[in-house]
């Protein structure tokens, strides 16, 4: 595991939007990711952080970063950490989202989230018209970094007949009969698991069952299965829709992991109980920070007037920064949503309105001192 103690700033260029004015960026959200995301923006040097959660143990954590933090209400007033800022991270739960955009737009301040939340990021874009700030949901791993890979295969073609995403945050020592361990928030894990997942399908845009499409392969020697789960396409079936036949998302698992999970939604009908789900996930199922974050990527159409294939495949671990381990799931996840960051700030992106990921190159993103990270084996720029 590697201990990267600094990530370097980019070379400055007069007007390029890089020049080392400290830009005041609030995080909202103090867990595992909030701390991720603020140790590698600190690394830098480039922004001026104030983290923001109702939690005083968590914020302890950071502070002793010697980053600034504010401690919130329950039902808090997010003004005092909104306005006169450059950028708010939103690390929170999900059905925070749309309130906390709402307050960014207003107050002319660019806003970034993790939400995989398919009603929020619509409303998030209703929020965006208009908005004088850019307000850019789905900035982690997936929805997020895998949108930015199909749309970069999607381009390769000239008639593209399908693009299937594939994307799992696996422990690397799985035990028990669900092979599975907790690495990110459990809401979202079943938001995941129970909502309709977008596609296209025969040309058309629609919605799919999650846990349905089953598939098993092997990777690297590795045996996965991959089936439906909802939110990790973001706004890729409306980028590519009248483009494809077929464009679908999976979460990739180990070997008879859905079987026992429709056993749990279906049969135990716990889909009609989630906050029930909720508790037996987390007092049965232990956490890790031993994991590692899987990425398969394919898309085949017609390129050059032949049919053809292409993949993106990748498996990523965590690392260390500053002497603080960082698990796959929250170096990817705390990536994805500093690089977006990082790009506006290089005036690399548009500059106000909703930002969907798809306006972000992968080339562009991979270059990043942040993105990096997905180079594999947690490398960043040092």
């Amino acid at each position: 595991m590697t201990d990267i103690t600094h990530i370097a700033r980019p070379p400055c260029h007069p007007g390029d939007g890089t020049s080392h004015l400290r830009r005041p960026v609030s995080i909202l959200g103090a867990g595992h990711i909030g701390f991720a995301i603020a140790l590698l923006l600190q690394q830098t040097g480039d922004y001026d952080i104030l983290v923001a959660d109702r939690d005083p143990m968590r914020l302890a954590k950071v502070a002793a970063l010697g980053i600034a933090t504010r401690q919130t209400a329950a039902d808090a007033d997010w003004s005092a950490v909104i306005d006169g800022r450059f950028a708010v991270l939103d690390a929170l739960p999900f059905h925070c989202a749309i309130a906390l955009a709402s307050a960014c737009a207003q107050a002319g301040v660019h806003y970034f989230d993790l939400t995989e939340d398919v009603p929020s990021t619509q409303a998030i874009r209703a929020l965006a018209a208009g908005a004088r700030s850019v307000l850019m949901p789905q900035c982690g791993l997936a929805p997020g970094f895998i949108g930015i890979v199909g749309n970069d295969l999607a381009r390769r073609f000239e008639r593209l007949d399908s693009l299937r995403l594939r994307v799992g945050a696996l422990p690397r020592y799985p035990q028990g009969a669900l092979r599975y361990n907790l690495t990110w928030s459990t809401e979202g894990l079943i938001n995941e698991y129970c909502n309709p997942c977008e596609a296209i399908v025969d040309g058309l845009r629609t919605t799919v069952a999650p846990l349905e499409g089953l598939e098993n392969f092997v990777l690297d020697g590795v045996e996965y299965e991959a089936f439906n789960t909802s939110g990790g396409l973001g706004t890729l079936t409306e980028t590519l829709a009248g483009r494809a036949r077929q464009v679908d998302y999976q979460s990739i698992r180990y070997p008879g992991h859905c079987a026992i999970v429709k056993l749990l939604l279906n049969d135990l009908r716990l889909r009609e109980r989630r906050e029930l789900l909720r508790d037996i996930l987390e007092s049965a199922i232990p956490s890790t920070d031993q994991d590692v974050i899987v990425v398969c990527a394919t898309a085949c159409g017609l390129r050059g007037g032949r049919l053809a294939q292409h993949a993106y495949c990748a498996r990523i671990f965590g690392t260390e920064v500053a002497g603080h381990a960082l698990s796959a799931i929250e170096l990817t996840t705390a990536a994805g949503i500093c690089t977006a960051l990082d790009l506006l700030a290089q005036g690399r992106l548009p500059h106000r309105g909703f930002v969907g990921q798809e306006a972000v190159a992968l080339a562009d993103f991979l270059a990043n001192r942040f993105g990096m990270a997905y180079a594999g084996q947690g490398a960043l720029a040092l």
